[in-house]
């Protein structure tokens, strides 16, 4: 593994231990050259997934990216990181698990926002307004209407296309 900080490439593991439930690795890492440390994990990878954007273009799949998104929309937000990863990686199995090499990023999309619908309604409401492009006030009401109209209780939520999605009782401030 090439160090981040030097591009050294003879970096060595100090520690690994299973994450999310066993389905990652987590390495600490260290480059005898320049003394960095840094961290990387180690996932199955089912297939190489392609992206296709609204405009035609196919572009690589990257968890980073989704992950970004995902806490854009939680900042600020009583989320673990913990369930973060959970649902991210619940959704990366999902796409990879589908028998699909292509997927279109309006599937993604939905699939985030249906996770999101059940994990934090705030955090929902923000990823709708980047992904459904709002242009006013009307729009967010609209969402706000959609969410005051579920029913409101602690089963878990079923997600698009029949996932379950992890939910959890809102805190109070």
């Amino acid at each position: 593994m090439r160090c981040p900080y030097c591009a050294g490439e003879n970096t060595q593991v100090k520690d690994s231990r299973p994450t999310e439930e066993n389905a990652a690795i987590r390495r600490r890492r260290i480059c005898p050259d320049c003394g960095g440390r840094f961290t990387t994990f180690e996932r199955v990878q089912l297939r190489e997934l392609l992206v296709v954007k609204r405009s035609g273009r196919k572009v690589p799949f990257d968890r980073d990216k989704l992950v970004r998104s995902v806490q854009i929309a939680l900042r600020k937000r009583p989320i673990e990181d913990e369930r973060v990863e959970r649902m991210v990686s619940g959704l990366v199995r999902q796409l990879e698990s589908a028998g699909e090499s292509e997927v279109a990023s309006s599937t993604i999309g939905g699939l985030v926002m249906e996770a999101l619908r059940g994990l934090d309604p705030v955090a929902y409401v923000r990823f709708a307004s980047v992904y459904r492009d709002f242009r006013e006030a009307a729009d967010f009401h609209e969402v706000l209407g959609e969410i005051a109209a579920e029913p409101a209780n602690d089963a878990p939520h079923i997600g698009f296309e029949g996932s379950v999605v992890e939910t959890a009782p809102l805190k109070k401030h």
